[in-house]
């Protein structure tokens, strides 16, 4: 992590009080620096024929005045070795715009319709009241009849970034980028169910521990349960 993560891990969960330049200035001192951001790799697969394709109604406008305002959803690979061998799981989730957390996620063996799906049906069961803008590359699970059929009967809209404009779904990206710079880059897993348990375990950290600046120094949980007290 950086210094001003330290700084925020110090402060919130030390009670070690101290500005970002002192903690700068030992990280300078002891060569302590954060992980390298790694370009991120797409496992999105598009349909030649898709059912449908919707306009990109988020624009970018990454800001959400209330929680399940704006979800975000994507696709991430991850791979585990077994000898010379090569496997993968992928990680489908959720992310709510205001709040920053994981609603809901869902890992298989397979990148298909079914690891969407449930992903989805996941988060209703999470938020059954929910009724967000919901926004995707468009990968093929997303353009399916199937999704879009979810979509409108629990009363969403469709947003769908452009081709080949990942920033269109900035945050999500962003989600990916932490969780395998924290996480998965920084050791080798040799079998499935190891991965498995890394990532969920992440998930909940992230969720519940993981303080951050745009939230005001908050947990995604915390920031979340502060705005439905005060409704």
């Amino acid at each position: 992590m950086g210094y001003r993560r330290i700084r925020d891990e110090l402060d919130g969960h030390k009670g070690i009080h101290v500005n970002d330049k002192r903690v700068l200035r030992i990280c300078r001192k002891y060569d302590i620096k954060s992980n390298i951001k790694w370009k991120p790799k797409s496992c999105t697969r598009g349909d030649r024929n898709p059912d449908h394709i919707a306009k990109n109604y988020l624009h970018r406008e990454f800001h959400a005045e209330k929680p399940n305002e704006k979800w975000l959803t994507d696709v991430s690979e991850f791979k585990y070795y077994n000898g010379i061998e090569v496997h993968k799981v992928y990680l489908s989730a959720i992310l709510d715009l205001y709040d920053r957390r994981i609603v809901s996620f869902k890992i298989s063996d397979h990148n298909d319709n079914p690891l969407v799906m449930d992903t989805f049906d996941e988060a209703i069961r999470q938020e059954p009241d929910a009724h967000p803008l919901v926004h995707s590359d468009r990968g093929f699970q997303y353009t399916s009849a199937q999704f879009y059929t979810r979509l409108k009967k629990h009363h969403m809209k469709q947003s769908m970034s452009r081709v080949a404009h990942c920033i269109d779904n900035g945050p999500m990206e962003g989600f990916w980028g932490i969780l395998k710079r924290e996480m998965y880059y920084k050791q080798r897993f040799n079998d499935r169910s190891s991965l498995i348990t890394a990532i969920a375990n992440y998930i909940d950290y992230y969720n519940n521990q993981r303080l951050q600046r745009k939230l005001h120094v908050m947990t995604p949980m915390k920031y979340h349960e502060q705005y439905t007290k005060a409704a």
